[in-house]
């Protein structure tokens, strides 16, 4: 049919091009709608342009064996099984690679899955069903509006097709249609204005699509068991029926039970196992056989009764150390009856002493609490004994041993414990004697104590608080007694991150930076620092970090940029993680602020040094200008001839001012015609190196005193020696001064002699200082 379709179209397109003039180049049929999988076959109109052409399919060539040259302007392609949901096709010129032409190819499905079910408008209501509902999947791919109805028709007469849901969705339901007393056959059609699609009948027995009301439940509950009735809409017939049930409070798997139903049968079910005193939720649903599952029941909710056979006491103690007096306080405690369970239950406590013999107390009961009782012991051994009474009738009770003191009993060895995710890994060395258990108690604070037993010599703790230390003590059991507790201390449940860290002080200078820190834990059982990483860098560079080891809390950073601004941190980190402190900023300094200070210092020396050479100028400077000057013009001078065998010049010791000690000097006639002034003279002829001897001559030094000493108001007048030059000393008389005479000392100075035989004249110079003369 199509192949005669497209030579039909390849004819009359043959004809209209030949009466015009002009050669057009196109693809038909245009924007197709075909079923998925079917074929097709598109035709490609090439009059416009010469030679062979080629297809593409959504942009990728086409097997040129699926296409077929009928003449020389038209070609067919045939595509088969075609499935794509949208597609673009387009044919090319071979030559000029033009697209000559193109067409869009969609396709669409049938609905399938059908399937439907009778059921009740109400979930509660029982009788005759009177609605269908039925469900479909299609795959829409098209944006076209797609319109759904089911078609209906008994199997005795098919023929007779009637519509009896409309819906745009995949799903319609439909009420009073439908036979229940006969076979029925549903179809789905889905139309668009482009196309229409059938699914595939559906045959259905009303009785295996009756989907029954939610049963009827009714729960009672026993001290040991849970009894479970229930009420089915339709029991006629054979069903299957569900009883699910879990604990009010569990997130675990629910229980489920399968139970099935004879006609006229009615549901009921035990459920035992049950834990007292707590709530349970119950379930129940059915089915017909091949029918689909009803809606579960609405929930019911009971709370089971005490069972005395799951009472469990689990008595235990711990025992203080005793007091001066030698009492000892014991802790009773136990496991109460649950708080959910109905009634009055009454704990009594009673002390008695290990053996049959009575000490002559009186040991009465001790009505206590919940779950913990104080009891007050002496040093000897005794039973701990506890009962629980419901309305003053027994229900359960026991017992538990306390040593005496001292008693030498056998206690485990070896405790070793491990943490793992929350949870206390516990191990212990067995004693030598043979035990029929173990007793481990384990508390945080020392108030609130929790107990198991174990028949092993190692346990696992669990329900622990996080990140917390706990005491753990392990206690052997015997028959009726109990040996000696062995304690750990401080087992941490999880070792948290190191404590905080917190920067102390941050010093900056101008190419380094001192910081300090300190960790303080907020928890007990924070993890221990392994090492401390500071990270520091510039605002805009990269950060650089540097570690150090757990027992450094400072570090001193150099290299840094003066003047720049900087932030740093402290991380600390141990084997479970490691924590930050919060971020400081400082700036390094412009200058090294050292430099003040040693600039101080040596301005401070320098100031010392100049100030210490200052002084001790000024010191010499005046014992320069105190010391005395002799001046000529004050001098008294003495005039005698000397033989020539004399080889001496001898000082005297001036009498008139004794605190001074001026030397006289003697210049020869000869020397001071040689000499400029008498003091050059003086200098010339006393070289430092020639000896010195001292004596006394009566007679010079009676001539020489007797001239010196002279009144202060004796003749200045100059005088004149054989037409001697100027001189500036001045001229003495031959009075007699009217002071006594004192020792008079000489020295002696050896004088070079001379080959002269002639007389020397020496002038003898006295007194040339003035008194208190300072320069």
């Amino acid at each position: 049919m199509c192949h005669f379709l497209v030579l039909f179209i390849v004819g009359l397109t043959s004809s209209v091009c030949k009466g015009q003039h002009a050669k057009p180049c196109n693809v038909v049929p245009k924007d197709q709608y075909i079923k998925a999988g079917s074929d097709t076959e598109v035709v490609c109109q090439t009059s416009c342009v010469p030679g062979k052409v080629y297809w593409t399919l959504n942009n990728r060539p086409i097997d040129e064996s699926l296409s077929k040259t009928v003449n020389s302007s038209h070609t067919v392609l045939t595509l088969r099984n075609f499935t794509h949901p949208n597609a673009t096709l387009q044919c090319h010129s071979a030559d000029t690679q033009q697209i000559l032409g193109g067409t869009y190819i969609r396709t669409y499905s049938k609905p399938n899955k059908l399937s439907c079910f009778l059921h009740y408008e109400n979930e509660d209501q029982t009788g005759v069903p009177r609605l269908l509902t039925c469900n479909w999947e299609h795959q829409i791919i098209s944006s076209l509006t797609i319109s759904y109805t089911i078609l209906y028709a008994t199997l005795s007469r098919p023929s007779e097709i009637s519509e009896i849901c409309s819906s745009h969705e995949t799903t319609c339901t439909c009420k009073d249609k439908v036979r229940v007393t006969v076979k029925g056959i549903a179809t789905v059609r889905a139309q668009t204005e482009k196309w229409v699609h059938y699914s595939d009948p559906y045959e259905f027995y009303p009785y295996n699509i009756l989907k029954m009301s939610r049963p009827q439940v009714e729960v009672t509950a026993f001290s040991d068991h849970l009894l479970v009735k229930w009420i089915r809409s339709v029991s006629s017939e054979t069903c299957h029926c569900q009883v699910k049930y879990d604990k009010a409070l569990s997130d675990g798997t629910p229980v489920v039970i399968n139970k099935t139903l004879e006609p006229r049968q009615d549901g009921k079910e035990i459920i035992e196992n049950v834990d007292s005193c707590t709530k349970y939720k119950i379930l129940v649903r059915c089915a017909i056989d091949k029918a689909p599952w009803s809606n579960w029941s609405r929930e019911k909710t009971v709370l089971t009764k005490l069972n005395k056979r799951h009472v469990n006491l689990r008595l235990w103690r711990k025992i203080a150390k005793p007091e001066e007096n030698g009492f000892r306080k014991v802790h009773a405690m136990w496991t109460e009856i649950p708080s959910t369970c109905q009634g009055t239950f009454t704990y009594a406590v009673k002390r008695t002493p290990n053996n049959d013999v009575m000490t002559g107390d009186n040991y009465t009961d001790i009505l206590c609490g919940n779950s913990t009782c104080d009891v007050v012991v002496n040093e000897d051994a005794h039973r701990i004994n506890l009962r629980v009474l419901e309305n003053e009738t027994l229900l359960a009770q026991d017992s538990v041993y306390v040593p005496a003191t001292g008693e030498s009993l056998p206690q485990v060895t070896d405790i070793r414990t491990s943490t793992l995710e929350g949870v206390i890994l516990v191990s212990w060395k067995a004693p030598v004697e043979l035990v029929s258990g173990y007793m481990i108690d384990w508390t945080h604070n020392g108030n609130l104590y929790y107990w198991k037993e174990s028949k092993h010599t190692n346990t696992t703790l669990f329900g622990l608080l996080e990140k917390m230390p706990y005491n753990i003590t392990v206690t052997p059991l015997f028959d009726n007694e109990t040996g000696h507790g062995t304690q750990v201390h401080r087992v941490c449940s999880r070792v948290g991150d190191p404590g905080n860290v917190t920067i102390i002080s941050v010093e900056a200078n101008d190419k380094s930076v001192f910081v300090s820190w300190n960790t303080k834990s907020q928890e007990e059982c924070s993890g221990a620092v392994i090492n401390y990483t500071v990270f520091f860098g510039a605002q805009n560079g990269p950060m650089l970090n540097v570690t150090v080891d757990s027992t450094r809390r400072d570090i001193n950073l150099k290299e840094l940029h003066p003047n720049t601004q900087y932030s740093v941190y402290v991380e600390a980190t141990a084997l479970t993680g490691s924590t930050k402190s919060s971020a400081r900023l400082f700036k390094t300094k412009r200058f090294d602020p050292r430099l003040p200070l040693a600039l101080g210092v040596c301005g401070s020396i320098i100031i010392v040094l100049v100030l210490s050479l200052g002084l001790f100028c000024a010191i010499q400077w005046k014992k320069f200008s105190e010391k005395p000057v002799p001046n000529p013009g004050l001098s008294s001078v003495a005039l005698w001839s000397s033989p020539n065998h004399q080889k001496w010049m001898r000082s005297f010791q001036p009498f008139s001012n004794p605190s001074e000690s001026p030397f006289d000097q003697i210049f020869t006639e000869e020397h001071q015609k040689t000499s400029t002034s008498p003091l050059a003279a003086s200098c010339t002829i006393n070289p430092a190196s020639e000896q010195t001897e001292e004596y006394a001559d009566p007679a010079i030094v009676d001539k020489s005193v007797e001239q010196h000493l002279r009144s202060p108001g004796e003749s200045t007048a100059l005088m004149s020696l054989e037409n001697r030059p100027f001189s500036p000393y001045r001229s003495q008389s031959s009075v007699e001064s009217s002071a006594s005479m004192t020792v008079k000392q000489f020295k002696r100075v050896p004088v070079k002699q001379t080959e002269r035989t002639a007389p020397v004249t020496v002038y003898v110079t006295l007194d040339m200082y003035e008194q208190g003369q300072s320069r």
